[in-house]
């Protein structure tokens, strides 16, 4: 495989592309001299093996309603075994319309409207939308922060339960946190969930974008008693860029837990992208993982270099990032309110970042980057934030 030219500058604006043409109306951050750090997608291409499949459909010309895809789910179970080390059957994988329709159809089939659904917050922000939005209650659950990390705080968690909580959404890695979860950690929210009797709904879509030196564990490879209360779903699309696919799994080793999503899944009448199914079976291949492991050793440098020079500025504080492309940085040190520090990232840094409120308790004092853009506009941004903030140097 020839080695992927991360580094190349890919113009993005005027194609429909929300991170970049819509920051202007989010933010006010014009993409003629700003930077798109918010939304979660790369400004990479995908592996070559993705675009090959992606011209052998347009060759074709015809766009119909697609069947039962064999190589899709067999290079779904692949990936899985090869990967991660976790064996699943393919009748075990229901096809979503991306992860947050995953999530969705998940509380729907698991709990009724004034149910309680449980999130570890600060916590990726299409949660709360989505159980606020089928009626359900949100409840969150503070995350601690210790040495820099975000842990799990189960002493204080058995004493929030009020008894109508049914569902613990776990998002593994965490987003906006960067934490890859302990063994340890994976086995305390198994037992949890199982003392509580929740259905435990495990968000692994950042599983493969781990920095190295991580490992990332499949809680339902750790926890194989979660069986009949788990639904883990996985994606291919945050991986490989490919997020306009609209694609993703819900992978369910119990038949009844399973059923139940299908039928909700029906009931919306959701069914596989033609295009979608193409490019993950694409991407699910040896290339891909070439591609993959090429990308992670790329944003780990982009991660030092965002590091380095963020923590050098006073009273910005940059959480060690473990997985994801996404850095969570925390303002509190200087004393600012929200509004102060995060007018000086967008009108003086020209930065278009997610505002840490978004995800819930305990965000107030962040701001989240995405660094999963070619290095030099990575060194931008940093050259951008010390100017913003020189004051404080």
């Amino acid at each position: 495989m020839t080695r992927p030219d991360f580094d190349q500058i890919i113009d993005r604006v005027g194609t429909r592309c929300s991170k970049w043409d819509d920051m202007q109306m989010t933010y006010g951050v014009a993409p003629s001299d700003g930077l798109a750090m918010w939304v979660a997608d790369m400004d990479f291409r995908p592996p070559r093996a993705v675009q090959r499949a992606v011209q052998r459909a347009a060759d074709h010309g015809i766009y119909g309603y697609p069947g039962r895809n064999a190589p899709y789910l067999e290079a779904i179970r692949w990936w899985h075994e090869n990967r991660h080390g976790w064996q699943i059957e393919t009748p075990w994988i229901l096809t979503t319309a991306g992860l947050v329709n995953g999530v969705a159809m998940a509380i729907d089939a698991t709990t009724e409207p004034g149910d309680g659904v449980i999130v570890m917050s600060p916590v990726y922000h299409a949660f709360a939308r989505v159980i606020r939005a089928s009626r359900r209650e949100l409840v969150e659950f503070p995350l601690a922060l210790r040495e820099d990390l975000y842990r799990m705080d189960w002493d204080n968690w058995d004493s929030l339960l009020t008894g109508r909580e049914k569902v613990l959404i776990l998002c593994s890695p965490h987003n906006p946190g960067g934490r890859v979860w302990s063994y340890e950690e994976l086995r305390q929210v198994a037992d949890f969930c199982i003392r509580h009797d929740l259905i435990l709904i495990s968000d692994d879509i950042h599983c493969d974008l781990t920095m190295p030196g991580q490992t990332h564990s499949m809680i339902a490879k750790v926890a194989p008693e979660l069986r009949d209360r788990l639904i883990t779903l996985t994606a291919a699309t945050k991986t490989f860029n490919i997020a306009g696919a609209h694609i993703g799994n819900a992978i369910i080793a119990d038949d009844t837990l399973r059923e139940g999503v299908r039928r909700a899944l029906l009931a919306r009448g959701v069914s596989a992208a033609f295009m979608g199914a193409d490019m993950v079976a694409a991407a699910y291949s040896p290339e891909g993982a070439a591609w993959v492991d090429a990308l992670t050793e790329y944003l780990d440098g982009n991660r030092r270099l965002f590091d380095e020079g963020v923590n050098a500025i006073p009273g910005l504080r940059s959480m060690p990032l473990e997985a994801t492309y996404l850095s969570w940085v925390d303002f509190s040190g200087t004393g600012m309110t929200p509004e102060d520090f995060t007018a000086r990232v967008e009108k003086i840094a020209r930065i278009a970042a997610n505002h840490g409120h978004t995800f819930g308790k305990g965000g107030d004092s962040f701001l989240r980057f995405n660094i999963a853009t070619p290095r030099a506009r990575v060194a931008e941004a940093v050259s951008r934030l010390q100017d913003a903030f020189a004051d404080l140097q």
